[in-house]
Formats: structure tokens, C-alpha cells, sequence
């Protein structure tokens, strides 16, 4: 196993009512409230009139209308409104988008220039404000992790803000928050979390076993309770698994012992750049075409041990192991009815190579990924999505 470094200092608390601390959690931060959100959903299911009950002894300022891949514009107006009102607690109720959002607000509260330029240079953040979450979708596992992915429209870049001091302090998490999502959402959500299991579990150490073990767990979670959350929305069982699972798999649990650049995010990040698509649904077209291009001698004992733990596909022949259970991810995809092909989203060949330059220049994909991958390489992989 490589050496690490493993901290993660956010204080969970999981399952139904857990929401009922949030006033006393709040109170030992602050009087001041910015709460960040999407659109309707928190209003239609009850969560943002029960969260602003608990609120009425706070000051609270809103700031609505967090878009899917979070905007840096809507980032500009909640910093704009903390250092209006010097506000004192970021309060994030959403998924990762909101908790994205909130991130850069946080730090780009006790920052002098644009915010856009933390994300651009992470050493710039030196104090974030406090940032809570209330989590209502399972996806990004920003909850309990120190990242954020922002993005700039007008330059159509889709970058990671990263920082020691953007940890949540606190996450609610409730499964049966989860109950009204639609069904999108939650396929998405589920392809996400795999993603992130598969950027870490495909990398060149081979020696991390528990970290693999753990993998395979939030793989084999996603696989067994996605399908029964989207024909059971309400059932508890399903949602909390997968809502422990969006945690774990991004919390760098998955990744201790190993580490390398990922490969597949990358890529997509520069499709929800140019064609703002949902993150989940370009993992899930990128992901089987990366595994089919980098399958080769070297990685193939890897692929098969996939197939093998994941699928329970027992075949003497590695290659054709690997290549099965490269077929039942898409398989599965496809059963949770994520599209497969790029035209089905209505993107075009017109960007790739400006697309595949930019993933080069912001990423370790050239020289540090699992199998390193060149501009030519990228485009060829998007090419095969068509």
C-alpha cells in the first residue's frame, strides 16, 4: 500500500429525524443563516418549511435557484449577500450541487476578489465560513468531503475547488428525504456513486486489498439498491444504503493506500461544461467506452477481478472475463435507463478536440491516471460514444 494521510472531519448524523439538532448545532456557530438551495423540490416535499420553523429564532438570508453543475454567477450573489449581511453559517439543503455552491461561498466569503479565482487557484482560500448540510440527494458525496466542482459558462470550464478547510462541519443525512426524487435523479445519483468507486478501485496499486474490498462493497450496494429505489421510492432500506454509499465512496475511504488521477471525470466534466448535461448521465456513457479502450494486457487481470467480485463471471480466459463484465455495467446502466450514446443527449463531435485539450490541461489523465491517456486518446473515447 502507498503511505496516507486520512482525516475526515465532518460530523454525520444519519437516519430519520436526525434534523431536529440542527438549531442547536447551528447556535454554537453563529445568529446568521445563508441558505443556499435549488429549485421547488424542498418546498413541494416540506423539508424548507420545517427547516425554516427550526430557524425562527436565527437571521436567516436565502439564496435559491442553485442550478445542476452550480454556476459561478450564483456563487457571486451568496458571497455578495455574506459580506452584506455577515452572515455566519453557510446552510446547504440539496445535493451536491447546493453543497458545491456553498463550498465557494464559504471560502469566497473572506476573500477580497472574484470567487472564480479560488477555483482557479486553491491556494488563494485561506477561511471558509461554516458550512452545514442537509442532504437530499445521493450522488456526489460532497457531504463529507472538501471538494467542489464549479462552473464558468462564459469560459465553459467545469473546475474542482479543493481545500483543507471545506469540510462540512455538520451533515444531515435523512433517507427519507430521498423518498421524492424523481427517477432520473436517482439513476443518475447511483451511476455517480459508482463512478467515484471506479476512479479509485481502477488505479496501478494492486496491494490496497481492504481498500478494494471496500470498493466492491459500494459497487455491489449500487448495483443490489438502485433498481429497488427506483421501483420503491419510498423504500428506507434501499435509500439509506445508497445515501451511506454516496459517503463512503467520496470521502477518500476508497482511495487510502492507492491514489492516481481519475480518468472518466475529467473527460466528462468538459461535456457538462460545453452541453451542461446531468453529471450522472455522462458518467454513465463514458464509463463502459474508457473501460473498453484502456483493456489491455496490463490491466486486464484487474478487469477480470471486477467481473469477477462484482458480476460473479468465472471464465479461465481474462480477456473475455474482463469484456463481460465491461457488458453487465452497461447492461445495468441501461436498466436504470441512463442513455448510452452521447447523440441520444444531443451532443455532436463539433467540440472534442477543444473538450479533450482542456481535460489534458486540468487533470492528471496524461500522466498520472490508470492508463494514461493523450488528447488523441480522449477524443478516439468520445468519438466511440457517438
Amino acid at each position: 500500500m502507498n503511505n496516507f494521510a486520512f482525516h475526515v472531519p465532518t460530523d454525520i448524523r444519519f437516519g430519520k429525524g436526525q434534523i431536529q439538532c440542527l438549531p442547536t448545532e447551528l447556535a454554537k456557530l453563529g445568529e446568521s443563516v445563508l441558505l443556499v438551495y435549488g429549485g421547488g423540490s424542498i418546498k413541494r416535499n416540506g423539508i424548507y418549511s420545517s427547516i425554516r420553523s427550526m430557524l425562527e429564532k436565527f437571521t436567516v438570508y436565502e439564496l435559491p435557484g442553485i442550478e445542476p453543475n452550480p454556476k459561478i454567477a450564483s456563487v457571486r450573489k451568496g458571497v455578495a449577500l455574506c459580506k452584506k449581511y455577515k452572515i455566519d453559517i453557510v446552510l446547504a439543503v440539496g445535493g451536491g450541487s447546493c453543497i458545491d455552491a456553498a463550498k465557494n461561498i464559504a471560502c469566497g466569503a473572506y476573500y477580497d476578489g472574484d470567487p472564480w479565482d479560488l477555483v482557479i487557484d486553491h491556494s488563494k482560500v485561506t477561511k471558509a465560513l461554516p458550512i452545514i448540510v442537509v442532504l437530499t440527494i445521493a450522488a456526489t458525496g460532497s457531504e463529507m468531503d472538501n471538494a467542489a466542482v464549479i462552473s464558468n459558462p462564459i469560459t465553459n470550464e467545469k473546475l474542482e475547488l479543493n481545500a483543507p478547510n471545506l469540510y462540512p462541519m455538520l451533515s444531515i443525512c435523512d433517507p427519507t428525504y430521498l423518498f421524492t426524487l424523481p427517477a432520473k435523479q436517482t439513476a443518475a445519483g447511483t451511476v455517480d456513486i459508482m463512478s467515484h468507486a471506479f476512479e479509485q478501485y481502477f488505479q496501478s496499486n494492486d496491494e490496497a486489498y481492504l481498500t478494494d474490498c471496500f470498493a466492491e462493497g459500494v459497487l455491489k450496494t449500487c448495483i443490489k439498491y438502485g433498481p429497488i429505489a427506483l421501483r420503491q421510492p419510498d423504500n428506507y432500506e434501499a435509500r439509506s444504503n445508497l445515501m451511506w454509499a454516496s459517503s463512503m465512496a467520496l470521502n477518500h475511504l476508497l482511495t487510502v493506500g492507492k491514489g492516481g488521477a481519475w480518468s472518466c471525470h475529467p473527460m466528462e466534466h468538459e461535456l457538462s461544461a460545453y452541453y451542461d448535461i446531468t453529471h450522472g448521465v455522462g458518467l454513465a456513457i463514458l464509463t463502459p467506452a474508457w473501460m473498453k479502450y484502456v483493456l489491455n494486457n496490463k490491466t486486464v487481470a484487474r478487469f477480470a477481478m471486477y467481473a469477477k467480485n462484482i458480476w460473479g463471471i468465472e471464465d479461465s480466459n481474462e480477456f473475455a472475463a474482463a469484456k463481460r463484465g465491461i457488458e453487465k455495467t452497461i447492461e445495468f446502466f441501461k436498466s436504470l435507463d441512463m442513455p448510452t450514446k452521447l447523440s441520444e443527449v444531443g451532443i455532436t463531435s463539433e467540440n472534442f478536440a477543444k473538450m479533450a485539450a482542456e481535460a489534458v490541461r486540468v487533470s492528471g489523465i496524461a500522466k498520472r491516471s490508470y492508463c494514461l491517456l493523450g488528447e488523441e486518446d480522449i477524443v478516439k473515447i468520445y468519438l466511440s460514444c457517438l
